[in-house]
């Protein structure tokens, strides 16, 4: 049985779109949410697994890299026999959303900003302590 690489690659892209969404989404949301005083944003969880997403996606800019999901889908896509870059409806359009042209230092630049409220909406909004998460997620 052959080895769907196309399809690997389709998972691979969204999977990706889904990483964005949730770094871009959640600092909207913590943002927003702080403000509105919903308790759930401050969850240590969700709060420590947007800080290092947000922190790996400006290191890996700032080192140069290409993002491991963006190499594994071309990857996949080349041992599936596809030229990079074209496919469905949806491979299409999510590719659209992710990868656009720009230079080097827009990206680098935009990601250190983002970075930066990220880690200012610490500040300004801080996560609970795990004890503390636990005890009022146990009380609800």
């Amino acid at each position: 049985m052959p080895v769907p690489f196309a399809l690997l690659a389709d998972i691979t892209l969204i999977i990706h779109t889904l990483f964005i969404a949730f770094v871009l989404l959640g600092a909207i949301v913590v943002i927003l949410g702080g403000f509105k005083k919903w308790m759930w944003v401050r969850n240590p969880l969700f709060r420590w697994a947007h800080l290092v997403g947000i922190l790996f996606v400006t290191a890996q800019s700032w080192l140069g890299m290409t993002c491991p999901l963006t190499t594994l889908e071309m990857k996949l896509r080349l041992m599936a026999g596809d030229s990079l870059y074209t496919g469905g409806f949806i491979q299409h359009w999510l590719q659209e959303l992710i990868y656009f042209a720009a230079p080097t230092w827009v990206f680098t630049a935009a990601y250190s900003l983002f970075g930066l409220l990220v880690v200012l909406s610490w500040l300004a909004f801080p996560p609970r302590r795990f004890g503390e998460w636990l005890t009022a997620k146990k009380q609800c």
